[in-house]
C-alpha cells in the first residue's frame, strides 16, 4: 500500500495549494491513500465542515486532527457524521467525533488510522500509549487490517520517538505533527515500523509556522501574549511523506519525504 500524508494545512496558502495538488500527488506517487492533516486549515486554528468537504471532494481519502480540533464549533456534527475524519483518541469519550478510522480501498485492503495527542508541553490529556493499545486489541497488523497509521500530534521529539519505538513492529508508520517544522528523520525503524519526527505543515513557511511573523516576535521579546496570531498570506508549500507498505506483513518498505 502507498500512503501520503500531508502535514498540518495552515490556513489559506495551505488549504490553496493541497487543493491544487491533490490530484498530482495521487498520481505521480500512484498513491492508494491520501491523508491530510487540516488541524489549522480553517484561519489557522481548527476546521470548518465546508474545507472538510471540499479536501475529500477534490480527492483525500481521510482527515486528521489534533488540539484545535474543536476551534470551529461548526465542524461538532460534522465530526459525528463523517466516518473518514479522526480527532484525538486520548480525550474523554464525551467528545464529538472518533480516535481512530479504517479506511477500505476499493480492492478490499483496509488501513487503520489514529491519532493521539503528546503530554509533554501540552494540555493535559489521558496516556496515549494506553488509547493506542485500546484501539488495538481489535487489530493485528497483516492479518485483520492492511496497514496501521498513528499520528502522535505533539510537542516533544522525545515522546514522538518514544512511541515511535514502543510500536515499532506493530504498526505500519509512525508520523509526528503539530510542530509545522518538517524534520530530517524519516526512516524504517528496526522492527519494520516508518517513522518521522514531523512531517511539517503545508502552508506559507514564508512565516513563523504559518504566521506573521510580527506577533511571535512580540511573544518572544515581552514574555506575554500580545497581539493574537494572523495567518500569513502568500505562497504556499506542500511538506507530506509517502510511505510504501508489504501488503503480506504490513510494515513499512520505505518512508520519503515530499516537497512541492
Amino acid at each position: 500500500m502507498r500512503i501520503i500524508y500531508c502535514g498540518d494545512i495552515v490556513a489559506r496558502p495551505g488549504r490553496e495549494v493541497v487543493l491544487e495538488n491533490l490530484s498530482r500527488l495521487r498520481n505521480d506517487y500512484k498513491a492508494d491513500v491520501v491523508m491530510l492533516n487540516v488541524e489549522n486549515a480553517a484561519h489557522g486554528f481548527g476546521v470548518t465542515q465546508g474545507i472538510c468537504r471540499d479536501f475529500l471532494e477534490k480527492g483525500a481519502d481521510i482527515l486528521v486532527t489534533g488540539n484545535h480540533f474543536l476551534n470551529q464549533k461548526e465542524i461538532i456534527s460534522f465530526l459525528n457524521e463523517c466516518k473518514v475524519i479522526v480527532r484525538p483518541a486520548n480525550i474523554p469519550n464525551t467528545n464529538p467525533g472518533r480516535g481512530f478510522a479504517v479506511y477500505e480501498l476499493p480492492d478490499g485492503r483496509k488501513i487503520l488510522v489514529i491519532q493521539v495527542l503528546g503530554r509533554l508541553f501540552m494540555e493535559a490529556v489521558d496516556c496515549p500509549v494506553q488509547a493506542v493499545e485500546d484501539i488495538l486489541r481489535n487489530y493485528t497488523l497483516g492479518k485483520n487490517i492492511s496497514a496501521i497509521f498513528v499520528d502522535i500530534h505533539a510537542e516533544a521529539s522525545s515522546e514522538k520517538l518514544s512511541l515511535g519505538y514502543y510500536l515499532d513492529g506493530r504498526v505500519s508508520c509512525v508520523a509526528g505533527t503539530h510542530t509545522h517544522v518538517p524534520t530530517a528523520d524519516a526512516r524504517v525503524l528496526p522492527k519494520g515500523t516508518a517513522y518521522i519526527t514531523d512531517v511539517g505543515m503545508c502552508g506559507n513557511y514564508d512565516s513563523i509556522l504559518g504566521f506573521e511573523p510580527t506577533a511571535p516576535i512580540q511573544r518572544l521579546c515581552r514574555n506575554y501574549l500580545g497581539d493574537r496570531l494572523i495567518p500569513a498570506a502568500g505562497k504556499g508549500t506542500i511538506y507530506a511523506i509517502l510511505v510504501e507498505t508489504d501488503d503480506a506483513t504490513g510494515l513499512a518498505k520505505s518512508i520519503e519525504q515530499i516537497k512541492i
